[in-house]
């Protein structure tokens, strides 16, 4: 007979992706462990659009700031200033958004415990067992029927579970959060975000600094070895008037770059967040797309026990790619294609001064769906598109 579970699922990492795959489940009536070790901050510009805030409940107080505009440098320096109409950016601290999360993970009924992960074991007469280190460094273990993943891109949990899950491509982060003093030097603006399409800052990728209220998060990723993040941030902080500023304190991690092509192992374990490679292209937008694969997830594993068939959780690749796969791939692209030098950068920051293209852009960003209203603008857009690509378009 087989033996029974301490737990119906297990969540390891308890980052937007885990820990809104734990409250969901656990406001299911699921009996929930949230595994999370404590202390560490993902690096992170922060943004998250409105349509995060309804979907998720979020409350506005945990907005350290609101921004109204973005602001695109081209490597020739000419920048281009994206105003927001009818809405915003809101930025968080990742400290305090993330412990929101695990705690309302709580509040709904999933047990919380800090610890790491070490290893999953497939007992032959029961469910699966965790085992981990807990906060004072002893040995612990768990069993849940069903484990999921979202401990990040360099996940324990899929390299050890899952085929392929290893190889995950992705970009290395880093950030510096500087102390904003009252009088601002230089040209930051603490209701914008500035994004640098510049390769000696960035030579695949971008950097960014964007308002976090008292403070601000420096940041720039790349997936080059031997390129000097740190060397980057330097030059962007003194070119913008910043490097006077307190650091506060710096990060780093690796970000995926795509979605993995297998999310499960087709028993009992199931990936989420930048686990399952969920970090959009192009704009390198994560949070709102882990919480959204978290949910999927969540539905995923409760179809599962529901039903008894583990097939069920390819149901949560299946819904989120049907759901952002076309979005994904249309960054991948961008990415791809413009940021591969200085010459289609400047072009890139060029389509950005468009009115047609900042609403689309806008409008898609904050509400997560495609803008069918002007059709013309579309229009417009792709021969525009066109002739950037096509090199038909002036400097």
């Amino acid at each position: 007979m087989a033996q029974p579970a301490e737990f119906d699922v297990i969540v390891v990492g308890g980052g937007p992706s885990g820990a809104t795959a734990a409250t969901d489940l656990a406001l299911l009536g699921h009996r929930v462990m949230l595994l999370d070790k404590a202390g560490r901050i993902k690096p992170c510009g922060g943004a998250i659009p409105p349509r995060l805030m309804r979907d998720f409940d979020i409350p506005a107080y945990l907005l350290c700031a609101h921004a109204n505009a973005a602001r695109m440098i081209a490597p020739s320096g000419k920048a281009v200033d994206m105003p927001i109409e009818g809405g915003y950016v809101g930025m968080v601290n990742r400290d305090t958004f993330d412990e929101f999360l695990r705690e309302r993970a709580a509040q709904s009924g999933a047990e919380r415990r800090k610890g790491e992960f070490e290893r999953l074991e497939h007992q032959a007469d029961g469910p699966s067992l965790i085992h981990y280190v807990d906060g004072e460094g002893q040995a612990q273990q768990a069993t849940a029927r069903y484990v999921i993943g979202a401990d990040g891109a360099r996940s324990k949990v899929g390299k050890q579970t899952i085929k392929g899950a290893e190889k995950i491509p992705c970009v290395f982060a880093y950030h510096e959060i500087i102390a904003v003093p009252e009088t601002i030097s230089g040209d930051f603006d603490p209701s914008r975000c500035d994004v640098y399409y510049q390769g000696h800052l960035s030579p695949d990728f971008y950097a960014w600094i964007f308002p976090h209220g008292s403070t601000a998060s420096i940041g720039v990723g790349s997936a080059h070895k031997g390129f000097s993040l740190r060397g980057a941030i330097k030059d962007l902080r003194a070119a913008s008037g910043l490097d006077v500023c307190e650091t506060v304190r710096t990060e780093g991690a690796p970000i995926p770059l795509k979605p993995l092509k297998r999310w499960d192992n087709g028993r009992d374990v199931l990936l989420a967040g930048d686990a399952a490679g969920v970090v959009a292209p192009s704009s390198g937008e994560g949070i709102y797309y882990a919480m959204v694969c978290g949910r999927e997830a969540a539905n995923a594993v409760s179809e599962a026990l529901a039903t008894g068939k583990v097939s069920a959780l390819k149901l949560a690749r299946q819904r989120f790619m049907k759901a952002h796969g076309k979005v994904f791939w249309v960054l991948g692209i961008m990415q791809h294609f413009w940021y591969r030098s200085d010459k289609r950068r400047e072009r890139f920051v060029q389509i950005c001064d468009d009115p047609d293209v900042q609403y689309l852009t806008w409008q898609a960003y904050m509400n997560k769906e495609l803008v069918r209203a002007k059709p013309a603008a579309h229009a417009r857009i792709f021969f525009k598109d066109m002739g950037h690509l096509l090199g038909l378009s002036p400097s």
